[in-house]
């Protein structure tokens, strides 16, 4: 099984935040399992950075891989899924990480309550 994590919690992992369960933070760093962090969510950082809203020092590309997060692109087909998805929910950030998760084959760990009521996708709960 690989993974994908939602923005929050790559941002908890690497703040060591205690809102990170104990299991999940285990779970990310000693799995031999691929897990990756996406496009969108380094997106998603820099626009709130710039925005005042989150701070966040250096840069979370290089901090990913210091923590052996695989970086995921947005291609083509996400962007097409993500825009098409049946769900009121109007956040790109999301819809992105779900539609990646769709059509990988991806386990999203999140704590978004929104995200975890989805039954299309496959859900890791990071709380």
């Amino acid at each position: 099984m690989s993974f994908l994590v939602d923005t929050h919690v790559f941002l908890w992992f690497e703040a060591r935040s205690p809102r990170l369960s104990v299991a999940v933070r285990d779970l990310i760093a000693r799995t031999e399992q691929p897990i990756h962090v996406s496009a969108a969510s380094f997106w998603e950082i820099a626009i709130k950075r710039r925005a005042g809203k989150l701070t966040f020092t250096g840069s979370p590309r290089e901090a990913a891989g210091a923590s052996g997060f695989i970086e995921l692109p947005i291609d083509a087909a996400d962007a097409e899924l993500a825009g098409g998805l049946d769900w009121d929910h109007r956040d790109p950030f999301d819809r992105a990480l779900v539609a990646q998760a769709i059509n990988r084959g991806l386990t999203l760990m999140t704590a978004d309550a929104t995200l975890l009521a989805l039954s299309n996708i496959a859900l890791l709960r990071a709380l």
